[in-house]
């Protein structure tokens, strides 16, 4: 029976990246050759020249990184490494504890050193070259130890209050996780801007002048109640622009990247504000964390049937049921399930997106939001023409054109 599990563990693996590789494929066969006609105000010749570079350029860089990952995971799992792994930490401790604790921490720190190369390439050679690039060896250095403190700390408390539960709360175990988990995912959702964002980003709040008279004549006319508009200093590591709406009750926040001030007019980012406002109003994020509660819950009942199977331990190269080894057994073959719970997340997001666009478009300026993506788009090089299945199966925004069409029909 393990042996079989094994092999279905490095099947779905190889199907995995074979799906993924083509998606990649139908997508770069999707590239437009010429500008389309729609978008010929932001796309000169020229940059949509380097538009297609740099598409051409990230996806070589994502088949070699995705293809040594899948490499080092499988000759990983043929040699049984995680049962070598953790056959080293019983040299130290077999604490219900100490033992799950440490072995997560060697493998995510192992994990961590894998990619950092390909992180730092990205950053410093590939966004470098393009001219996104913004972040200092000093920064990126600050950034990696904060995440991985924070990925630590979070990380670790998190894991112990699971294992905490399996442990002493018996086949209900999945249940009181799932309470601890959603709390917790609640409590981020609503502290993240004040809590986790300010240890990477400056925030200050927007100066009074024409850009905060305009948006808070908008969002008087939305009917929201305007509190709090920051400012980030997204400039610090990227040209690249963006905003979003994080929070709820007294502790929701508009934030915009000061690219985004940069890059656009005072009635494109009041209708860009618009959109996040959108979101609240139209309850996009509470409905966004309760589809998050439910679908850790379907996760973390899954979980409780299966993670004491025996053979979910064997297959990884371990005699007896191990609840570490069980959950990284689980986790890949849960795959295809949290595939199919993606897709229906992704295309709850780009609805979402859409009736986001509509509502700014009729409570700012429809073709002031149209002007603003197309810049925002054009500036981050996006690809314009993405195909349909890849769209479908990886995309939460709507792409760039289906927007402005949907655009165009906001009365």
């Amino acid at each position: 029976m393990h042996t079989t599990l094994f092999y279905v563990i490095i099947g779905l693996l190889l199907a995995d990246a074979l799906w993924g590789w083509i998606l990649e494929e139908l997508n770069r066969r999707s590239w437009a050759e010429s500008v389309p006609d729609r978008l010929a105000d932001v796309y000169p010749q020229d940059k949509f020249e380097k538009q297609k570079q740099y598409r051409r350029v990230n996806h070589r860089f994502g088949k070699i990184s995705s293809t040594f990952s899948l490499v080092v995971l499988l000759v990983f799992l043929w040699f049984h490494g995680f049962a070598l792994v953790d056959n080293w930490v019983l040299q130290y401790t077999d604490h219900w504890l100490w033992r799950p604790l440490i072995f997560f921490g060697i493998m995510g720190l192992a994990s961590y050193i894998i990619g950092l190369p390909f992180d730092i390439y990205q950053t410093f050679v590939i966004e470098e070259r393009f001219g996104f690039n913004k972040t200092t060896p000093k920064t990126f250095v600050s950034d990696q130890i904060k995440s991985l403190v924070l990925g630590a700390v979070i990380g670790g408390i998190l894991l112990s209050l699971v294992i905490w539960f399996y442990h002493f709360a018996g086949k209900w175990f999945w249940l009181y996780a799932w309470v601890g988990l959603s709390l917790f995912m609640i409590f981020i959702s609503k502290f993240y801007t004040t809590l986790i964002l300010p240890l990477f980003n400056k925030q200050t709040p927007l100066e009074e002048g024409p850009l905060r008279k305009a948006i808070e004549e908008m969002s008087q006319k939305a009917g929201f109640a305007l509190e709090n508009v920051y400012v980030m200093d997204g400039s610090k590591r990227s040209t690249k622009a963006n905003a979003f709406f994080s929070g709820f009750g007294k502790n929701k926040r508009i934030v915009l990247f000061d690219t985004l001030i940069n890059d656009l007019e005072i009635n494109e980012i009041v209708a860009v504000l618009a959109h996040e406002i959108g979101h609240y109003r139209l309850k996009h994020i509470i409905w966004g964390t309760i589809l998050s509660v439910l679908q850790t819950g379907l996760t973390l009942y899954l979980l409780g049937w299966f993670v004491n199977e025996p053979a979910l331990s064997q297959a990884l190269g371990i005699n007896e049921p191990v609840f570490h080894i069980g959950l990284i057994g689980f986790a890949i073959l849960y795959s295809p399930v949290s595939e199919i719970l993606g897709l229906g997340m992704n295309i709850f997001s780009r609805r979402n997106e859409f009736q986001a666009d509509a509502f700014a478009g009729k409570h700012a300026d429809a073709a002031a939001l149209q002007s603003a993506l197309k810049k925002i788009s054009a500036n981050a090089l996006s690809n314009p023409t993405p195909h349909p299945w890849y769209v479908f199966f990886n995309y939460s925004h709507p792409p760039l054109l289906k927007r402005l069409e949907a655009l165009d029909k906001v009365d």
